[in-house]
């Protein structure tokens, strides 16, 4: 039988970032293994998560115009095929090798945002718009709980290198899956542009994706709100499990089941939220709203006595659901507003400045840790800028009335 059109968007889509997500989220996981292939101490696994942002950063700032020349559903197969080349070069015994497979899986990641965007905006029924965002969004989470689940018992299974080429035959598996889809989604693509390489390579691209955010009276401030949103998000997934094990003298596996729950909630809550938001019919009220509901379930956590585990899985699961929550239907909003012509630059303009801030959020944080010498203090920071985002965006609605 065959799918609608928003049922082949969505599944395309969906597996594609669920699988994305499983090999990001496996990177950090064998981080212990990999540096000691290259010799270097362990927490040099930092730099290949900086090295993954800057190719993420690089293809939302740069790959627009080879968005348009491939088509979405190609520039996704791409993707793929960049995560599985990365993934190649990481497991090599050279810390150079390493980083420019870094560099690689991060251009493989970025595609998700712009060309899901262009591709559910075209085919998903604008009375259930939001919520097929959502869902589709709910494969990061998802993927990242597949690979916290799988990976150990992999790499025990098979080994190491045996674990590698698992992870690549799954992303090149996912790129010939999807092909099916092609014709149908990729369309609508745009005229050919024989000169998107040259623009791939242009940094002359990041200041059209700063341009591009005017392109809507609302495009502003919902790009304002992804930064708050993506700092506190950053923050709360890089610092929680150490939290926990350093605050509260939680052991690394009853962190690891707090980040299960935070995990959880958010998966839930992205389907959730998008279903809420296609039901009040504005996007940028509900953002709002949960940017002050996140500040408040942070203040909690932090506040909460750690001797009582159901309280602080509660806060967890009420962190996770705000925090992380807020993906799908900002991203629906963003592309509701953008000119059906511009949906897939205005989204990775508005994604690259939102990683801009998921990448200075947890320096600030560790910072502010440093010179206070608790979590405490960075945790109510971070959820004191989101709120005050979320009360000035509801003041800027009263007076202007809700944007169109």
């Amino acid at each position: 039988m065959k799918l609608p059109v928003w049922g082949s968007a969505l599944s395309a889509t969906l597996l594609v970032q669920i699988t994305t997500s499983f090999a990001a989220a496996s990177i950090p996981l064998l981080g212990p293994i990999l540096t000691q292939r290259w010799g270097l101490a362990p927490e040099s696994i930092g730099y290949v998560s900086a090295v993954t942002s800057v190719g993420i950063c690089w293809f939302l700032a740069c790959g627009g115009p080879m968005l348009d020349h491939h088509g979405p559903v190609r520039a996704l197969q791409i993707g793929l095929v960049s995560v599985a080349a990365g993934l190649v070069l990481l497991s090599q015994p050279v810390a150079l090798l390493g980083l420019a497979g870094a560099l690689f899986v991060g251009l493989g990641l970025a595609p998700n945002t712009p060309a899901g965007s262009q591709i559910l905006m075209r085919a998903a029924p604008a009375r259930h718009r939001t919520l097929v965002f959502s869902i589709k969004q709910a494969g990061v989470p998802l993927g990242g709980a597949i690979a916290g689940l799988t990976i150990a018992s992999l790499v025990l299974g098979i080994g190491f290198v045996g674990a590698i080429w698992a992870l690549v035959a799954i992303a090149l598996c996912c790129a010939l899956l999807v092909q099916p889809f092609r014709k149908e989604l990729d369309a609508e693509r745009a005229a050919q542009d024989p000169a998107w390489a040259r623009r791939f390579l242009s940094p002359s691209s990041l200041m059209r994706s700063a341009r591009l955010l005017d392109a809507h009276p609302a495009l502003p401030m919902l790009t304002g709100l992804g930064i708050a949103f993506s700092i506190t998000q950053a923050s709360v997934t890089a610092f929680t499990a150490t939290y926990m094990v350093t605050q509260h003298g939680k052991t690394l596996a009853q962190a690891g089941q707090y980040v299960a729950v935070l995990l959880a909630a958010s998966t839930l809550a992205r389907i959730f939220f998008g279903w809420v938001a296609d039901r009040m019919g504005n996007g940028l009220l509900l953002l709002s709203l949960l940017a002050l509901g996140t500040g408040l379930a942070i203040v909690l956590l932090v506040s909460v006595p750690a001797t009582n585990p159901w309280l602080v899985y509660g806060c967890m699961a009420l962190v996770g659901a705000t925090s992380m929550g807020w993906n799908g239907v900002h991203i629906a909003e963003l592309a509701r507003v953008s000119p059906p012509n511009l949906i897939g630059d205005v989204t990775a303009g508005a994604s690259l400045f939102g990683f801009i801030g998921a990448i200075c959020g947890p320096l600030v944080f560790a910072i502010v840790a440093g010179w206070t010498g608790s979590f405490d203090w960075p945790f109510i920071l971070v959820a004191a800028q989101l709120a005050a985002f979320g009360l000035f965006a509801l003041w800027r609605q009263a007076s202007r009335g809700p944007s169109a």
